[in-house]
Formats: structure tokens, C-alpha cells, sequence
């Protein structure tokens, strides 16, 4: 077999690689043969397509350990669905595990014959959810995002994930076509009059199901790093009691909104009324323990996907 250099060429062989190991479950010598290369090129080959996300792999048995963890979470907390993955030791990754499960839900309620509206927040874990989703056909659906998707300095924000879920999922998007967060109070008020975003704002509040991250706050957390907050600003809220963000909503240790100038600024949507919405946090590791139990004992979500080792701290606070 000619060796391919083009880059297209090369994940076209990866992705035959891909399905034929994971799908056709062939061995990789198998794929050799079947290919015309060597086994070392058919595993580089496996682990291209792996690495490119032209294969998503999901666990579909149910794990006891993760189900008990769940369990005790909801009753716990009173919360209307808990879904727990494996924690891994060995990975950083504040999205592994979590992006696929989100992914998997995601796609549940999606796949529901009634029409529903979905809301989405913003961030990285939301983001490499979407990523996992499959091309999916629901035009009777409305999306809905709940924060705007322009930085301060103008241009898009890179984690709004409304456009890259336009890309797969064939539904009614509707943006919110503001910054995240505005100079004042009183532009917010003059910007969330307008007819366009009213709109908007109506939409997100009908919504059946949210998905959110839940961020922590920090010199290093997304609000700094992603320029939204200067670093003064983010430690004055957190000598006043900030724990975690939804949404650029800033709350305390007991999950209450912290009533303040920065959350005045915010020009997303509220979180759906929780009475009438699942509203489902999506966030695992330990610098984000706090702001997840805050989350959850203020009410600002009533649903949740973690890993294990964030739920065996929820249960023993």
C-alpha cells in the first residue's frame, strides 16, 4: 500500500482503521492485513482516529459502584437525576468521562418525540460534550443559549456552545447576542429590552431541560483566564464569600447569588426555574468540590453528572 501523506488520506485510513477495530471488531493484526500496512501503522492508525474524535466511545454497562454513588447522591440531595462516571487517578482532564456522559443525555432528550426547549450554558466541559454528539435530525426542538457569546474585547467566545451544536444537531438555535458580561446595570436593562433578546430571554425560560457548567473562581478559574473578570475584581469576590459560577452567575457557599456589582454586569439569561426545568450541572474534580455542593445545596441546579470521586466528597459534607 502507497504511503499516505495528504492529511485527508491519512484520517480517511484512520477512521477505516477505527471502524474496522471498534465496529467490526478486528484485531489490529487484522487490520493490517485487510490494509496492506504493518501492525505498528494500523495501531498508530487506531489511535489517530481515537485522537481526531472520528471515533466516540461510550460505555453502555452500568458500572454498580457508579450507580450506588448516584443513588445516594440524589436522595441526598433531593435531586431529580444523578449520573456518575468512573473517576481516573492517573488524568487531569476536568472533562473526560463527564463530556460523554453530558454527550449521552444530551442526545436522550433530543431523541424525545415531543417538542421540548434545551437550554445550554457555556464553558469547556459543555463544549467537549457537544463535541461527542452525533449528526442528529430535530427540527420540532428548540435550543436555546443562556448567555451571550461575545468577550470583552469583541470578539466570540470560543466556549458558547449554541454554534457548535448548530453544526450536528438540526434544530431551531436560538443565541443570545449579547457580551457576557456588560459595563452596568443599566445597559443590561437597556439591552435586555430590546425585541430580539426578549425573545430570547422568553425561550429560555420555557425551558424543559438545561445543561450547565459549573465553574470555580480563582486568579486561574475561566472567568480570569478567558478576560471577563480582572484579577482584582475576582479576589474582592472571593474575600465576599464567591464560591463557584453558572453561567457567569456568581454564588456564595450556600448557593445563593451573591448580591453585588459583578452579578449586576451579567447579561445572561436566568437559570430556568428549577420547579419546572432539569437543570443539569456538569462539572467533576477537586477545585471545583466547593462551588459544585454549593450549586447543589442552593438549588442552582437540581440535577447532576460527576465522577466518583467528586461524589464521595458531596456525600461526606
Amino acid at each position: 500500500m502507497a504511503k499516505r501523506t495528504d492529511t485527508p488520506g491519512r484520517l480517511d485510513d484512520a477512521a477505516r482503521a477505527g471502524w474496522l477495530y471498534y465496529v467490526a471488531g478486528r484485531t489490529q493484526d487484522e487490520i493490517a492485513s485487510t490494509m496492506g500496512i504493518s501492525r505498528q501503522s494500523a495501531q498508530r492508525l487506531v489511535s489517530l482516529a481515537v485522537a481526531e474524535k472520528l471515533i466516540k466511545v461510550r460505555l453502555d454497562h452500568p458500572i454498580a459502584a457508579c450507580l450506588e454513588l448516584g443513588n445516594q447522591l440524589r436522595k441526598k440531595f433531593d435531586l431529580r437525576s444523578v449520573e456518575i462516571v468512573p473517576s481516573d487517578p492517573g488524568s487531569s482532564s476536568t472533562t473526560i468521562g463527564i463530556a460523554e456522559a453530558a454527550a449521552a443525555e444530551i442526545e436522550r432528550w433530543l431523541k424525545r418525540p415531543e417538542p421540548i426547549v434545551l437550554a445550554v450554558g457555556t464553558g469547556r466541559t459543555l463544549k467537549a460534550a457537544v463535541d461527542q454528539l452525533p449528526q442528529l435530525e430535530c427540527p420540532e426542538h428548540r435550543i436555546v443559549s443562556l448567555t451571550g457569546n461575545i468577550t470583552p474585547d469583541g470578539s466570540a467566545a470560543y466556549y458558547n456552545v449554541i454554534f457548535s451544536m448548530a453544526d450536528a444537531v438540526k434544530a431551531r438555535h436560538f443565541p443570545m447576542p449579547l457580551p457576557v458580561l456588560v459595563t452596568s446595570a443599566e445597559e443590561r436593562e437597556m439591552l435586555h429590552s430590546q425585541q430580539l433578546v426578549r425573545s430570547t430571554l422568553e425561550i429560555s425560560s420555557q425551558s424543559d431541560v438545561t445543561f450547565v457548567g459549573i465553574g470555580e473562581l480563582g486568579i486561574d478559574g475561566p472567568l480570569c483566564v478567558d478576560g471577563f473578570l480582572e484579577k482584582d475584581e475576582m479576589m474582592e469576590l472571593m474575600r465576599n464569600g464567591a464560591v463557584g459560577e453558572i453561567c457567569g452567575w456568581i454564588f456564595d457557599g450556600d448557593g445563593k447569588l451573591l448580591d453585588n456589582p459583578i452579578n449586576e454586569r451579567v447579561a445572561s439569561a436566568p437559570i430556568p426555574p428549577r420547579d419546572s426545568s432539569t437543570v443539569i450541572g456538569i462539572a467533576k474534580g477537586k477545585r471545583k468540590f466547593k462551588a459544585i455542593r454549593a450549586a447543589i445545596v442552593g438549588r442552582q441546579i437540581n440535577a447532576l453528572i460527576t465522577d466518583e470521586a467528586t461524589a464521595e466528597f458531596l456525600l461526606t459534607v
